[in-house]
């Protein structure tokens, strides 16, 4: 039997400018925004998001609340969702970003927040932009798995060690064949949603569906790779035997089968599929 692979313990320091380490996951963040600008720019001149008065300099604008979006829900989001006792404890670690701990889930809080203000602020529906959004979302979580990996954090639960792509952890200190769940997150929640999302994207769709079918795929995606990734060892299995992650993602699927009922029910009461401002 081929012994099962060793996680190669990547320098998490990337390089160094005068000094100063650039580490692998920042640029993993680098590269996801970076992403997100050129994706969003290409669905900005969509005809009818073209129509509604997206430009370059709106997407650019969009990008910096996005980026807020994220990094402050991100970190509130691990604060409360996972380590709400520990940072009462020690209030100041909640800005020690460096050390890691970052939620999806209050990332996404977070982000719904930064667009529903830009929203506000440059007179758009709401939908409108999270319409906008939803597809070019994907391809940075796939570059925060591909930060995880590096890091060789967020490993798998316990694997079959016939399983060819069966990995050893160091850092789990177990020497225990894992399932390396970050790249499994990487090709659902990453590559595969992208892939659904950007074609489905490419035709218009109702208001709102766009953005329902992301939770539907994320939540779903993310709910399946949660049975492959160890859980947090602070907070282990709950009820029915999900973890936190689960826990968080279902209401994400009903949340999204309802917008995308409504969404077309609202279409086909208007006899359009027009997601044109009214």
């Amino acid at each position: 039997m081929t012994p099962p692979l060793i996680h190669p313990q990547f320098d998490p320091v990337a390089f160094k400018v005068f000094g100063w380490p650039i580490h692998w996951y920042g640029l993993t963040y680098l590269a996801a925004f970076a992403l997100f600008l050129w994706l969003a720019n290409v669905q900005a001149k969509r005809p009818w998001n073209a129509q509604r008065g997206w430009t370059r300099q709106g997407v650019d604008d969009l990008l910096f609340f996005g980026v807020l979006g994220v990094v402050l829900g991100g970190r509130m989001g691990y604060v409360l969702f996972y380590k709400p006792a520990e940072f009462l404890q020690h209030p100041l670690n909640i800005f020690a970003v460096w050390q890691g701990g970052m939620s999806f889930h209050g990332g996404l809080l977070g982000v719904i927040a930064a667009l529903a203000f830009f929203a506000w602020r440059r007179g758009f529906k709401f939908f409108e932009v999270a319409d906008l959004v939803a597809p070019c979302v994907p391809t940075g979580l796939a570059m925060g798995r591909v930060g995880n990996f590096i890091n060789g954090e967020l490993w798998g639960r316990p694997a079959d060690p016939s399983l060819p792509w069966a990995m050893i952890f160091p850092q789990a200190h177990d020497m225990v064949p894992r399932h390396p769940s970050q790249v499994y997150q990487f090709l659902g929640e990453g590559l595969l949603l992208f892939i659904i999302l950007w074609l489905y994207a490419r035709k218009q769709r109702p208001m709102a569906a766009v953005s329902g079918l992301f939770l539907i795929g994320y939540g779903a995606f993310r709910f399946i790779a949660e049975y492959f990734r160890e859980p947090d060892d602070f907070l282990g299995l709950r009820a029915f035997g999900w973890s936190q992650g689960q826990w968080l993602s279902a209401p994400m699927v009903v949340a999204g089968i309802l917008m995308m009922i409504w969404a077309y029910r609202r279409a086909r009461g208007a006899g359009t599929p027009s997601v044109a401002r009214t």
